[in-house]
């Protein structure tokens, strides 16, 4: 089957454009994945991505997971609930021009509606912003979650290209 998909470019070009939102809490806290681990990315993308059709990466063997997560360019962070797991985003960095990528971005469904959504946004483009970066962006579409795009416009992105494509789902 087709399906008919908007996809949406959003950036954001300054920590001055940023509308930062609050942390859900003193319990939650969002570290780097230093060393790199690819079950934990493995992890995330599955089981955010299982609802919105996250499909690229699922025939990756350990070895292609491995050899991702250990290029210097990508670097993943968690956020935790004390020691719960919550949510996760990865950035692809081009060092060479200073822009940022991120590249997955996402909350497990039991954070759903705590506020965690924003707060890792913001504390991702506000942290790229520190590490020397100019341009943050990222890529949605209509297959993501409903408020994934409300929540990148409210923190300040903007959409910088649309287009609609067709993806066969099965």
């Amino acid at each position: 089957m087709i399906v008919n998909v908007d996809r949406n470019f959003l950036e954001i070009n300054s920590l001055e454009e940023l509308n930062p939102s609050k942390s859900p809490g003193p319990s939650f806290k969002i570290t780097e994945v230093n060393p790199p681990d690819f079950q934990l990315n493995k992890f995330f993308y599955k089981q955010i991505g299982r609802n919105y059709r996250w499909i690229d990466r699922l025939s990756w063997t350990d070895k292609k997971w491995i050899e991702y997560v250990q290029n210097p360019r990508i670097k993943t962070f968690i956020l935790k609930e004390n020691n719960n797991l919550a949510g996760y985003y990865e950035t692809i960095r081009d060092i060479d021009n200073n822009h940022s990528e991120i590249a997955y971005f996402g909350i497990l469904e039991e954070y759903f509606g705590k506020k965690c959504g924003g707060y890792l946004l913001s504390e991702a483009i506000n942290n790229l912003f520190e590490e020397g970066m100019i341009r943050v962006w990222l890529h949605t579409c209509t297959l993501d979650h409903e408020n994934a795009i409300k929540n990148y416009l409210a923190r300040g992105m903007q959409v910088f290209k649309s287009e609609k494509i067709n993806i066969e789902v099965n």
